[in-house]
């Protein structure tokens, strides 16, 4: 009978598990990636304080600040508001705020709660908890992007990119920055000694990272040496990135260097991801305390 052994053999029928519970497609990589990665958004979103600081709280600087600030910058013959001018600067801490931020501190709460220890233990390929870890990230960047796009143009007129070209260059900017902010959180992740020192060990970064990259003031008027720690970051390279994108190419001008430097932002980010893989890969710990 299919299902069943034979009853000569052992006497008893027993129930054949390959017959009972069909064999699911896809390697054990791939489920066990799928299945973390639709923990992680349900968790995200349920998450109140996860919802207010990472993906509610760019939305609210951009409001406060586009609200806030008058006047235009003139370069050469172009006039552009200053509110447009921050925006993309914004959207871009938008997307530190969705990688960086957010990737540290929960890791380091995760690993408290002894949920990294539980899944260390649980047979299943250790590379689906920072795939899940990525592709969550990417999917609310994704939301954060479109939210931060869409006041920025609806409500203060911020113009569209009107080439393919400038399409292109948003997209490369925010997925290869996407992926650079991550890699960096999961490295930091790794630094931070404990849950209650989370918050605090990462937010006054990606707080004084706004600053000297380029978010709300021009670097123009920055001095040297802040400019130099802010180029060291994937957040300058994103904002000056998006800036090319938004606004008129004489804008260009108004950078330290009088140019976009796309090459040199995408290798800065680039190196980011390397970095932050090795980092990862070389400091990430699978223990944590004891869950009884």
């Amino acid at each position: 009978m299919s299902g069943m052994q034979d009853v000569r053999t052992t006497g008893i029928p027993v129930m054949d598990p390959s017959a009972v519970e069909p064999r699911r497609p896809g390697s054990p990589l791939w489920r066990a990636t799928v299945a973390l990665t639709k923990a992680e958004l349900r968790n995200f979103f349920r998450n109140k304080m996860q919802l207010t600081f990472v993906l509610l709280f760019p939305i609210l600087l951009l409001v406060v600040f586009a609200s806030l600030f008058s006047g235009s910058v003139k370069v050469g013959d172009e006039t552009v508001p200053l509110k447009q001018l921050m925006m993309a600067g914004i959207i871009a801490a938008g997307v530190m705020s969705t990688g960086f931020q957010g990737v540290a501190i929960d890791i380091v709460l995760e690993r408290d709660k002894g949920m990294i220890r539980r899944l260390a233990t649980a047979p299943m390929p250790r590379a689906a908890y920072f795939i899940a870890k990525i592709v969550r990230v990417l999917v609310t960047t994704f939301v954060e992007v479109a939210i931060l796009l869409s006041i920025s143009v609806f409500a203060y007129h911020l113009p569209l990119p009107g080439t393919g070209a400038r399409w292109l260059t948003f997209g490369w900017v925010i997925l290869l920055g996407t992926f650079a902010c991550t890699l960096m959180g999961m490295a930091w992740a790794g630094v931070i000694p404990s849950g209650p020192a989370a918050t605090p060990m990462t937010t006054p970064i990606f707080l004084v990272l706004q600053f000297i990259s380029g978010v709300f003031i021009t670097l123009s008027d920055t001095p040297k040496w802040m400019l130099f720690v802010g180029e060291l970051f994937p957040l300058k390279w994103m904002a000056q990135g998006l800036r090319s994108v938004f606004l008129p190419d004489v804008m260009k001008y108004g950078e330290p260097r009088h140019s976009w430097e796309l090459a040199t932002g995408a290798i800065v980010m680039g190196a980011w991801v390397v970095f932050g893989t090795f980092v990862t890969w070389r400091t990430f710990k699978w223990r944590g305390p004891k869950v009884i």
